[in-house]
């Protein structure tokens, strides 16, 4: 007989591709997730990862077995749905990925509320980035995502995905206090056109708004500085080494030597929950989606 939790973890790695982050998206340690692979190599006689370069790559028999874990675990969480659902209290374990400021800004004060309302659900947060967050949803990897997109790129949403809206994030340009626009109360983006910019990398969902919004007022963004958290971004601002877009959520007070404004027009980054369609019937899906959007307007008045 198979271990469930060993078939979870062979695939997890499936998902993630590395036995590190497969440890970090359940909450084990890299050599719990090693062990539970060993112990499956030796329940299946076969050789399911093999050694390559740094990392490992799973085995053509891995990749089978990681395809019948994802269909079993699909059963497993329908009946777990089933049972949720007879109760019809919000119960076991819900794992909750989201974007850093939304794990810093909103998520504290959900969980807690979570924990006290319902004391039979284990909800689990992991740090995850938003454009990766929906397809581990939709591959079984988490229970819920909370994800974010901007006015002019949509989130997208796989098949057997379902999304509720969350609410909207405000957002600011940055400046240094000596920067001849730290008197103006709002700038448009056409006068940033010779700005230094400090952005997040590329590939992430706020640099590819920036980047898209600027060249469609006719030019491209100077980048100089990249870094991929909001803390970081404004101690860059404060240096004097650039502007920079920074949603206000989970973002905290501003030091002194830096000077918000607002971009007109301004931009609008959105917050989504996201889970399976197979599991909206689930109590747990529907109460923590209830509770972030119940928390959310006296979140956003605080940022």
């Amino acid at each position: 007989m198979l271990d469930l939790g060993r078939l979870r973890a062979l695939h997890a790695v499936s998902v993630h591709g590395s036995v590190g982050a497969a440890a970090t998206a359940l909450g084990y340690t890299p050599s719990a997730v090693s062990q539970q692979i060993a112990k499956l190599e030796r329940e299946t006689r076969t050789t399911l990862l093999e050694r390559s370069g740094r990392g490992v790559r799973l085995t053509d028999d891995a990749r089978q077995l990681a395809s019948t874990a994802r269909q079993l675990l699909s059963l497993v969480e329908e009946a777990e749905v089933r049972l949720e659902e007879r109760r019809g209290l919000p119960s076991g374990l819900l794992s909750i990925g989201c974007f850093p400021s939304a794990a810093r800004g909103l998520m504290p004060r959900a969980l807690a509320e979570l924990a006290r309302r319902h004391p039979g659900l284990d909800a689990r947060l992991t740090e995850v980035d938003p454009h990766l967050s929906v397809d581990l949803v939709a591959r079984g990897v988490l229970d819920l995502a909370v994800a974010h997109d901007w006015d002019i790129a949509p989130l997208p949403a796989p098949p057997g995905v379902e999304q509720a809206v969350i609410g909207d994030d405000g957002c600011d340009i940055l400046v240094h206090r000596d920067h001849p626009l730290a008197a103006r109360r709002s700038v448009r983006r056409e006068e940033l056109a010779e700005e230094r910019w400090i952005s997040q990398p590329p590939g992430t969902v706020c640099h590819d708004w920036l980047a898209r919004t600027l060249r469609a007022t006719g030019f491209e963004p100077l980048i100089v500085h990249q870094a991929e958290e909001n803390h970081t971004q404004v101690a860059l601002v404060a240096a004097g080494l650039g502007i920079a877009l920074a949603p206000r959520l989970g973002r905290g007070a501003l030091p002194p030597e830096v000077a918000p404004l607002r971009l007109d027009p301004a931009p609008t980054r959105r917050l989504h929950a996201v889970w399976r369609a197979g599991a909206a019937r689930r109590p747990a899906i529907r109460e923590t989606v209830r509770t972030l959007q119940e928390l959310w307007p006296s979140i956003a008045t605080e940022s």
